[in-house]
């Protein structure tokens, strides 16, 4: 079930982490001394950290059984939170499983148990359903973003999964939102609350900018030209407004990833891993991605579209102005049209200056090969730079997964790589590397 296991501090250190923010310290210490913990903090803030290093206390590694169960509402938030554990090198096995993929995966994850367990409440109801695993020994549930399952209509699944964890005796639950109604089901008795949703002083600039014609693709293009070659995500509210801007943005010769709850999960998937990695400096998403996953730290959000209720207005912005940093959610408006209340006192942006648009220096090579076959970011790497003859610099973000990888190298090498080294050996498996 595990290995070496590191403390806090070596976690930290491995993280290079050398302070915990005043939010992480006092949820640490909260979840540490309290059977029941409520973790309010806005989007960004450092939750899954706050969480995951006193869980990892509660653990026993002589246990080979699942002794920890996440759940969270999306599968986008189970991969965040599994790749943040995994990155904690804690000696503990995680999975995480969630719909949109195979269950043959989940099968051959679960052969050998972790100790955390992470999923989405429909895919978590189905294992407990078919008996695939020992419940007697999770002894803690986290609701990760718990209104966010209740609100994409988890109850059910939720209400069944946490009938049947008879042994849990401590629960977290976290959010970045105020004020949401707690059902009985999950048995939060006399909980202790961590609120750090007012403590936070936000550095977020709301600026609105005006489009002289209702199609607002024209206005778009001049405020990105204006913001030049920063990253940044455009929401919109439905899929077919994400497709004309997607195909606008095209026409345009602008690298972009689309993200939306119609799309097959592996697209979704690739389009994040080329926006972490500098591929594609812009994500045109719905409020999917207003929460519950793992992008970098940009300066700027775009509303193309605003959102029906506040609540989904201060969760795209929580994309921006993070922590300490400074971020600016622009929000454009056709002239005639008359602004929610929430947005009364956004100021005028000036969008006459433009800046230069660079071409995106990152590519994306595809690698057919992951963890399952024992290779490692180190064999990835090793190949890239002894056979591919790049450089350190060169080298840009690898994500590994089960069954593959995804390598960011120089655009005006990546013909030149996937030619020189597709059908290469990594390990003992002969792996297809190519553009995606």
């Amino acid at each position: 079930m595990a290995n070496h296991i590191k403390g806090q501090q070596e976690i930290l250190e491995k993280l290079n982490i050398s302070q915990l923010n005043p939010m992480q310290e006092e949820a640490i210490a909260t979840i540490k001394k309290n059977v029941n913990t409520i973790l309010l903090s806005p989007t960004g803030t450092g939750k899954t950290l706050a969480f995951s290093l006193p869980l990892l206390e509660f653990l026993d590694p002589n246990v080979e059984e699942i002794q920890a169960l996440i759940l969270v509402p999306s599968r986008e938030l189970a991969i965040q939170i599994e790749q943040v554990l995994r990155s904690m090198g804690s000696g503990y096995k995680v999975n995480a499983v969630y719909g949109g993929r195979p269950m043959s995966k989940d099968k051959i994850e679960l052969k050998h148990l972790p100790a955390i367990l992470i999923g989405t409440p429909g895919r978590i109801s189905d294992h407990f359903a078919n008996e695939r695993f020992s419940k007697d020994h999770i002894k803690t549930l986290i609701l990760d973003e718990f209104d966010k399952s209740l609100e994409v209509g988890f109850e059910y699944e939720m209400r069944g999964v946490i009938n049947q964890l008879t042994a849990c005796n401590k629960r977290i639950l976290t959010s970045a939102t105020q004020g949401v109604e707690i059902p009985d089901f999950v048995r939060l008795d006399k909980p202790n609350t961590v609120n750090y949703l007012k403590a936070t002083t936000s550095k977020l600039q709301i600026k609105t900018v005006v489009s002289p014609a209702k199609n607002k693709l024209n206005t778009l293009l001049h405020l990105l030209n204006h913001l030049g070659n920063q990253q940044g995500i455009i929401f919109c509210n439905l899929k077919d407004t994400i497709n004309n801007v997607s195909a606008f943005l095209e026409s345009k010769g602008i690298k972009h990833g689309n993200f939306s709850g119609g799309m097959e999960q592996k697209d979704r998937e690739r389009s994040l891993i080329k926006f972490r990695n500098g591929t594609n400096q812009l994500l045109v998403a719905t409020d999917l991605a207003a929460r519950g996953i793992d992008v970098p730290e940009m300066k700027y959000i775009i509303h193309y579209e605003l959102p029906r209720e506040v609540e989904e207005f201060t969760h795209r912005n929580g994309r921006t102005a993070r922590v300490s940093a400074k971020g600016t959610a622009y929000v454009l408006k056709w002239k005639e049209e008359r602004l929610p209340d929430f947005m009364k006192h956004a100021d005028l942006e000036n969008i006459s200056k433009q800046a230069e648009r660079k071409p995106v220096f990152w590519e994306t090579l595809f690698i057919s090969g992951g963890r399952k076959d024992k290779i490692s970011k180190g064999d990835i790497a090793g190949l890239f730079i002894k056979q591919g003859k790049l450089t350190k610099d060169q080298l840009g973000d690898i994500e590994l997964k089960q069954d593959c990888a995804f390598v960011a190298v120089p655009a005006s090498l990546a013909s030149e790589l996937e030619e020189k080294l597709n059908n290469s050996r990594l390990k003992k498996k002969k792996v297809r590397i190519y553009g995606v």
